[in-house]
């Protein structure tokens, strides 16, 4: 037998079996129209150490074909919509109406008050409550939002960072509320701090405490909810910010080695709390791009892993990613075109490996998404699953010499910033003396460059323009929306025992003066009906607030 039959049966025997004796393949027919089988998996006839180190086999380290040997053969990717404005109540009726089209998992926007942790009676909030995503001032307002959701049964992610803490507690409270104990919750929550620094700006506190919000969450987690991935590295709003997508994967990936590192120093068990971080990318247009960035992103997530961490656990170092399609190459112009540019972005994740995705609709370049925008951005998905092909066989696009050979420039390219970043001292100090955030202003200053000299095409845009007129329905959130959710806030506070809530954010004060675990003081706020505002309120009181780079 030749080194190659040994490596495939090994292979065979060994990855595939297992995952097969756990999860059987989808019981659609792998065949092509005429009948024709189609491979679950194609490989070379010939394959050289060059092959197996750096392609190999999926679900095989250095996971470059995929982090599952069957991939979507096995289970689909999840099709989780980013989904909420208004009032929770609002946004659970589009919840319960995504769930009735088919999409498998939740992914909710919560609204700029919620994401920099104001209570929607803040001054601060003044025009923006309910306006980019739900407004969420109390456990109130989770449990409205899933209500007639059964939290055992459904995977949510939620895109929050700095008060990630406190609206995961609002979550697990509402499961406990369910019935449902926190072992059993699966989803994401963003929680990744770094990126807000130079790409995104919804920071409340300085890089130290926020890292250890971080560490505290990935320690609760690891002993109360094994299931729940703690945190989701987010390159997308990096590449949203103008980066290229090798800047996009180097940036990510150092984030990531920040929080590992982070959480090493703080004396967690890197095999414990490693496998349950995933990243969140951006889906652009350049297909043959993407699919190699995804490529290159898990191979050199798992080098990392085993080689700079010592990771044994093959979970470990396995990077799962969501994606959502790029919402910066939306645009206003010929909104119809947008729903062409999200099904070529969509199948570059899926032609990637992701393990989730969203579309976005094609009316998001002006307003959120009317439902009949969404269903079609929801369809998009479930075509490209069921009748395009490409899910039936794992990673096919392997082996050209085009997508090798970019995976690994994107590789190599990302691994020289990584470098770069590492010798200037990391990514706090590339975020203080702003290397980071220069490098990504350059790139999207030369690729607008490119766009207004007509050196790249934006369709409707810079080139095929049409005189037309704005009829496209559009979805506006009534300005009411705020004074009732104010109202209802009021009520809340009125309604709930402002002793036990007191005594709980005295609490709270005292544990992060020290260095207690912040997790559990902040369940007890949340079951108290304490507000976000006011959880968020204390701690900015103990770590203070956040600047930013002064030019």
């Amino acid at each position: 037998m030749t080194t190659e039959n040994k490596e495939l049966k090994s292979w065979e025997e060994g990855e595939l079996k297992k995952s097969l004796d756990r999860f059987p393949e989808r019981k659609e027919r792998f065949t092509t129209h005429g009948g024709r089988e189609v491979p679950r998996v194609a490989v070379p006839e010939e394959m050289d150490q060059d092959y197996l180190d750096n392609i190999g086999f999926p679900g095989r380290y250095p996971y470059t074909r995929g982090v599952q040997p069957t991939m979507y053969r096995g289970r689909l990717w999840t099709m989780r919509q980013y989904a909420g404005f208004s009032t929770a109540a609002a946004s659970n009726e589009r919840y319960r109406y995504l769930l009735d089209q088919g999409q498998t998992g939740l992914s909710v926007a919560f609204d700029l008050p919620t994401q920099i942790g104001y209570d929607s009676d803040d001054p601060m909030s003044l025009g923006e409550v309910g306006k980019v995503g739900v407004a969420i001032d109390t456990l109130a307002d989770m449990e409205t939002l899933f209500d007639r959701i059964p939290l055992d049964t459904i995977s949510t992610s939620m895109t929050i960072n700095s008060p990630a803490m406190v609206l995961l507690a609002m979550y697990v409270a509402v499961a406990e509320k369910q019935g449902v104990a926190a072992g059993k919750i699966r989803g994401t929550i963003q929680n990744d701090i770094l990126k807000e620094y130079f790409a995104r700006g919804t920071y409340i506190f300085p890089p130290k405490p926020s890292l250890r919000l971080i560490t505290n969450i990935f320690q609760w987690c690891a002993d109360k909810a094994p299931l729940f991935n703690t945190i989701s590295i987010s390159g997308y709003h990096i590449r949203e910010a103008g980066s290229t997508a090798s800047q996009e994967l180097a940036f990510t990936l150092a984030n990531g080695l920040t929080y590992v590192q982070t959480a090493l120093d703080a004396g967690l068990l890197l095999d414990v709390f490693a496998r349950r971080l995933a990243f969140f990318f951006n889906g652009s247009s350049n297909l043959l791009e993407e699919v190699a960035k995804f490529r290159a992103a898990r191979r050199l997530w798992a080098r990392i892993m085993k080689e700079r961490f010592g990771a044994t656990d093959p979970r470990s170092m396995m990077l799962r990613f969501h994606t959502q399609t790029a919402g910066a190459s939306l645009t206003a112009q010929q909104v119809d075109n947008n729903i062409v540019r999200v099904t070529i972005q969509a199948l570059a994740a899926v032609l990637g490996g992701t393990q989730s995705l969203h579309t976005n609709s094609r009316d998001e370049a002006l307003s959120l998404p009317t439902e009949d925008s969404v269903r079609t951005a929801l369809r998009t998905q479930q075509i490209i699953a069921h009748e395009s092909g490409v899910a039936d066989t794992v990673d096919p696009l392997a082996g050209s010499y085009y997508i090798e050979q970019l995976t690994d420039t994107i590789e190599q390219e990302a691994v020289e910033l990584i470098e770069q970043i590492d010798a200037a001292g990391g990514v706090v100090a590339c975020i203080e003396n702003g290397f980071i955030a220069a490098q990504i202003e350059d790139a999207a200053y030369q690729y607008q460059q490119e766009v207004e000299k007509g050196e790249r095409i934006i369709v409707g845009v810079n080139k095929f323009q049409v005189e037309e007129e704005a009829t496209v329905p559009v979805l506006r959130v009534d300005p009411r929306v705020e004074d009732e959710q104010v109202d209802r806030l009021k009520k809340i506070k009125q309604a709930r025992n402002n002793q036990e809530v007191e005594k709980a954010l005295a609490a709270l004060e005292q544990a992060a003066l020290g260095d207690a675990n912040l997790m559990e003081p902040v369940l007890a706020a949340v079951r108290a009906y304490g507000s976000l505002g006011e959880i968020c309120n204390v701690l900015r009181k103990v770590f203070g607030e956040y600047r930013g780079r002064q030019w």
